[in-house]
């Protein structure tokens, strides 16, 4: 990443941030990342901590699964949908999604740490807002804590091992064709990919989970902050395979 320039100096201003999770073994992840604690504005990615609270309401008995929920997260997540969005933030509210973030448990959203998934707004023009604590965004993330989530997923820790299969399923199959999915699907078209993105004017932001044949078992989380965001994101994607493919010279 250092070879290049125009990353080299939008990671020196903070505004590129990459996070890489080898888990070809899932008990024995590889972890690499670059500005992974620092907070950057991730238009929809958050919605996924949406996601997560709704199925931890759902494994909590706070809220039943039906047709309809099952409907406004599968919208949510593979359309990116923000009226679906919105209704599913306020089946549960906003305090709820930030509490279940910032549970022990997943520590998905630490101070300490630099902040992490934060999602303090509706996806609609009206409703209140709760900044997060560290860098005052209405719905940010950082690399670091977005690689934990998918990491936690794929090991069956989110929620309940059942939920966590739910979970799988609304991610998989993305709706929307660009970024990570594009690159990933012309390098490995069978490759299975769970995913979710966000774009707002000049930032883009995109997380996935691959599980392909072979080596391809890894999670790759990028936040950046440029007019050019969806070809870096794009780019960025054989540059982390290289290092992940048996003989290269990152497996040595």
């Amino acid at each position: 990443m250092q070879s290049n320039r125009v990353w080299r100096s939008l990671v020196a201003r903070e505004q590129l941030a990459v996070a890489l999770v080898d888990i070809t073994d899932p008990a024995n992840p590889r972890f690499a990342r670059v500005n992974g604690n620092t907070m950057i504005y991730a238009a929809s990615l958050p919605k996924i901590a949406i996601l997560l609270a709704v199925e931890q309401a759902i494994g909590d008995g706070k809220i039943a699964m039906t047709p309809e929920v099952d409907r406004d997260l599968n919208a949510m997540i593979r359309k990116s949908s923000n009226p679906a969005a919105t209704a599913n933030i306020d089946r549960v509210g906003l305090a709820y999604i930030d509490s279940v973030l910032t549970l022990e448990r997943y520590g998905l959203y630490d101070p300490e740490f630099g902040g992490g998934l934060w999602v303090g707004k509706r996806y609609a023009k009206t409703g209140p807002r709760i900044p997060d604590p560290v860098a005052g965004l209405s719905h940010g993330a950082t690399v670091s804590q977005v690689s934990r989530y998918y990491y936690l997923l794929a090991t069956g820790r989110l929620v309940s091992p059942e939920r966590s299969r739910h979970m799988l399923d609304v991610l998989v199959a993305p709706g929307i064709n660009h970024k990570f999915v594009y690159a990933v699907s012309q390098r490995a078209p069978k490759a299975r990919l769970f995913r979710k993105s966000g774009t707002w004017r000049d930032w883009h932001a995109d997380s996935i989970l691959v599980w392909g044949p072979d080596w391809r078992r890894y999670i790759l989380v990028s936040l950046v902050q440029s007019s050019d965001g969806e070809r870096i994101l794009r780019d960025i994607v054989p540059v982390v395979e290289e290092l992940l493919r048996p003989g290269s010279p990152g497996q040595e």
